[in-house]
């Protein structure tokens, strides 16, 4: 048959990436390193396979449906933790395992997610402005205007136990912080909802997005959130109604929000959001880190390195193919 070929347009980094080298020929065209960036439509992407004569394909978000499992591939690899680039189902019918990353990210995003915290909490931002500003010294000290409540001896509520908000926990409770956890599908989580909302200092949201949890938190639970409790969202800005964060930080009732992500991605200039000096924002961020990409990599081609041997991989989205 011949050498196995591998069209790669996903960010591969680090010894994985030598061992797929090892297994099969790689083109090696990741997208995240075109300026600018660029993306296949499913259609480019069946051209792109057909070019290279590829018999694997790892990607990250290439539209991967239709015309591409036209193309005599044995495996799909998307480096996403859950692969929304894919169309799953259609790979199936065409008999092409799926393979993802799930928590390829989670120490990153639990990074961001401490970092946010610490930037609203300490006022990080506004005494960087402060000293680029010169305006350090005016009617107030800044030891006046930025004293905060230290985090140790607070209490953190998770909401959502899965492989993110497991990295934040144990490095929540590495601070002196008290962490409480709902999730209804982790048995170890020790709260629900109500309870958490009512007791925790910060409230973090890690849920994923399905139609039971978009927008669960709004008006009524951001009320019942503790005064001055602050709420950091780098999982997305689904899980919140954004008019419902903004009465609350602007009433005074939240003390402060760090977001990782808003709806669409970009936050118009004028947004009330982007006018509170109690808000602390980065553009979706969280899970950009090199270990990311070598953490996906490993992940990705231990399971090809799996699948060729005949053994079931790992971490299969379809595993009715397998069957």
């Amino acid at each position: 048959m011949g050498r196995l070929r591998a069209l790669v347009t996903a960010p591969l980094r680090g010894t994985g990436l030598d061992r797929l080298r090892e297994v099969a020929d790689v083109e090696f065209d990741p997208w995240i390193e075109h300026q600018p960036i660029r993306l296949y439509s499913a259609d480019d992407l069946a051209d792109r396979l057909a070019e290279a004569s590829a018999d694997l394909l790892v990607c990250e978000a290439d539209e991967c449906r239709g015309p591409v499992f036209e193309q005599p591939i044995r495996v799909v690899a998307s480096t996403r933790g859950d692969p929304t680039n894919v169309d799953v189902a259609g790979a199936t019918a065409a008999g092409i395992p799926v393979l993802h990353a799930p928590g390829r990210n989670a120490d990153a995003v639990a990074e961001m997610t401490v970092a946010l915290l610490f930037a609203v909490s300490r006022h990080v931002i506004l005494g960087d402005r402060d000293m680029r500003a010169g305006t350090v010294f005016t009617d107030t000290l800044p030891y006046q205007r930025y004293r905060a409540w230290q985090m140790a001896g607070r209490t953190v509520g998770l909401v959502g136990l899965g492989a993110v908000g497991r990295a934040a926990k144990w490095r929540f409770e590495g601070l002196g912080m008290k962490v409480m956890a709902c999730d209804p599908f982790q048995p170890d989580a020790d709260c629900e909802l109500d309870e958490l909302l009512a007791s925790a200092d910060v409230v973090s949201m890690h849920a994923p997005v399905n139609p039971e949890t978009t927008g669960m938190i709004g008006a009524q639970q951001f009320a019942a959130m503790r005064p001055g409790a602050t709420y950091v969202n780098t999982a997305r800005a689904a899980l919140h109604d954004a008019d419902a964060l903004v009465e609350a930080l602007a009433s005074g009732h939240l003390g402060g929000a760090g977001l990782d992500h808003v709806q669409g991605e970009i936050l118009p200039a004028d947004h009330p959001l982007a006018n509170l000096d109690n808000v602390v924002l980065t553009p979706h961020i969280g899970g950009a880190t090199y270990d990311t990409e070598v953490n996906h990599t490993d992940m990705v081609v231990q399971d090809i390195c799996r699948l060729l041997a005949g053994e079931r991989p790992h971490r299969l989205a379809n595993p009715e193919v397998w069957q």
